[in-house]
């Protein structure tokens, strides 16, 4: 599934074809992706503006004239291309693994006022979109309950200390934790863990001291999974099994990866001699350095 990086990287993509356009007309060739489209779904849209286009999380948002909001999230497989009249089409993103654009997963295609066309493209239907009130929309059944952002304001190390004192879960599982942290995934967990120095498996309440005061290590680990994130987005995102951009580039984080998906090879780190082992933790795979990595 994109992660966080790689949403943002589909958002700037589709911002320059989509922003201050209208929705000339939409098709909707069938009634449902994971769920059912809202009722009247292109006629709702058709005519409407696109005032902003944001991002919270994993979903995309754009903000209607109207004062509503189409809520977007790409799934597994789900991906946009953009065909601008006299250009050739553009995705933001591309496949690792391509598994080719086919017309009969195309489901749902915005016409702008622009003669721009954007396509949602979806093999395995597990994105969605919905329409709702922007006002209040943080309470909405997709966004209510959600944790900070991890590339705002919000994310330090006193945060992490007051969102992790006390809590016995390991510390990768707590911070994807969507209730806690909003966005993170595995891919950029496991390298965050590594560049801090901290062992996947300890205790989330290790980052706060018995008085929930942060410790060193809590802000080490805010600032580098801002680094982290900001790095990837920088890169474009990493280029996955099902990930496509937005205007066709690659995503180049893959190939600054340290730990993820490098089991059995040898640490980066100099002098370190260890293999990068892998465990299962809630059915997803970690990487990691077990001496580069520690759990005090």
């Amino acid at each position: 599934m994109p992660e966080l990086p790689e949403v943002e990287t589909v958002r700037r993509g589709l911002e320059p074809a989509m922003l201050g356009e209208r929705f000339a007309r939409v098709e909707q060739n069938r009634p449902d992706l994971r769920f059912p489209l809202p009722e009247r779904f292109a006629e709702r849209l058709t005519g409407r503006r696109i005032e902003a286009l944001s991002r919270r999380a994993k979903y995309l948002i754009a903000d209607l004239d109207d004062g509503q909001a189409l809520v977007m999230h790409l799934g597994m497989s789900g991906r946009f291309i953009v065909e601008a009249p006299g250009t050739p089409p553009t995705e933001p993103g591309a496949y690792y693994n391509e598994i080719g654009r086919h017309l009969v997963h195309d489901h749902v295609v915005f016409h702008l006022g622009s003669g721009a066309r954007v396509t949602y493209n979806d093999v395995r239907r597990f994105g969605f979109m919905d329409l709702l009130p922007r006002a209040g929309l943080e309470t909405c059944r997709h966004f209510a309950g959600m944790g900070i952002e991890p590339l705002g304001n919000e994310l330090s190390g006193d945060l992490l200390a007051k969102l992790f004192s006390g809590k016995v879960a390991p510390l990768k599982a707590a911070l994807l934790d969507q209730r806690l942290i909003a966005g993170l995934g595995n891919i950029y967990v496991c390298e965050a863990l590594f560049r801090a120095g901290l062992h996947p498996e300890a205790e989330a309440g290790s980052l706060a001291t018995p008085t929930g005061k942060p410790r060193e290590k809590a802000h080490l680990l805010a600032q580098i999974i801002r680094d982290v994130l900001e790095e990837a987005v920088a890169a474009g995102g990493s280029t996955l099994r099902d990930f496509a951009h937005a205007d066709g580039s690659l995503g180049y984080f893959q190939h600054r990866f340290k730990v993820y998906d490098r089991e059995g090879e040898l640490c980066i780190t100099p002098g370190c001699g260890h293999l990068v082992k892998r465990v299962v933790q809630s059915g997803r795979s970690t990487f990691y350095c077990k001496s580069c990595q520690k759990r005090g």
